[in-house]
């Protein structure tokens, strides 16, 4: 089973069906409460075995495991429903990649942005464009290093999208757009670099390879396209690792 949202939903309610189809006749045939605390342990419990069996990533285990529990413990506080619609718009603002395509909030660091420009000063100037943008905590920090060169960002959740805006502000040499990053035309630039997160990978090298032209290269952050060997791995001196994948056109 794959990891996608929809299939990690269908496994927690299996796991919920699955209990409470016991436990309720059984504690309805004794006539007493259910009790709320050791079943949805329980229901934790089943979702991390049926998430072990069908090879979930670790941290999908994780959440599969505690989610039922943390659902009780947050109804033992009390908290006004309102919050947790405040907390869902938030979510929505910002993780929106997260929520609609599995990729999720990454900043790259400052060593990052070091090895990037290194590679653009070496190149010479270029169009650069940044895929899920995020703060602009890439291209803000390239085009104020190096100003003879052009740096798009591209960021669909409303409120990241925001805050990049305004850090981008004063500098000429940064587009900075909302938009998705499957509208956007890839012919035009001659670094493409992205930071999103294993699932979209081969899908997002499909469309390198149909929009990219000859000469330009795509750069990936952590994530390697699957099954393609890339030209050329840039490690990057940080803690946790976060080697630049870079493949040629």
């Amino acid at each position: 089973m794959t990891a996608t949202p929809m299939r990690q939903f269908a496994l927690q309610g299996a796991a919920v069906i699955l209990v409470l189809s016991i436990a309720w006749p059984y504690y309805g045939w004794s006539a007493t409460a259910l009790p709320w605390q050791q079943t949805s342990l329980l229901i934790g419990a089943v979702a991390l075995f049926l998430a072990s069996i069908s090879r979930q990533p670790w941290w999908w285990r994780v959440i599969h495991a505690g989610f039922m529990p943390l659902v009780w413990a947050t109804h033992q506080l009390a908290i006004d429903p309102g919050w947790f619609l405040l907390a869902a718009i938030l979510v929505l603002l910002v993780f929106r990649g997260a929520l609609s395509g599995q990729v999720p909030l990454y900043l790259s660091n400052r060593e990052t942005v070091a090895a990037l420009a290194d590679l653009l000063a070496d190149r010479g100037p270029c169009r650069f464009v940044d895929l899920g943008a995020g703060l602009g905590s890439t291209t803000v920090p390239l085009a104020d290093h190096l100003p003879e060169h052009h740096f798009t960002g591209i960021e669909n959740a409303p409120l990241t999208w925001l805050a990049g805006l305004l850090l981008s502000l004063g500098r000429n040499n940064i587009t900075w757009r909302w938009d998705d990053l499957w509208a956007t035309d890839l012919s035009r630039f001659d670094i493409v670099y992205a930071f999103l997160s294993p699932v979209p990978m081969p899908r997002l090298w499909e469309k390198v390879q149909k929009e990219m032209p000859p000469g330009s290269v795509f750069i990936s952050n952590s994530f390697p396209v699957p099954g393609v060997t890339p030209d050329r791995v840039i490690k990057v001196p940080c803690t946790p690792a976060r080697p630049l994948y870079c493949y040629q056109r």
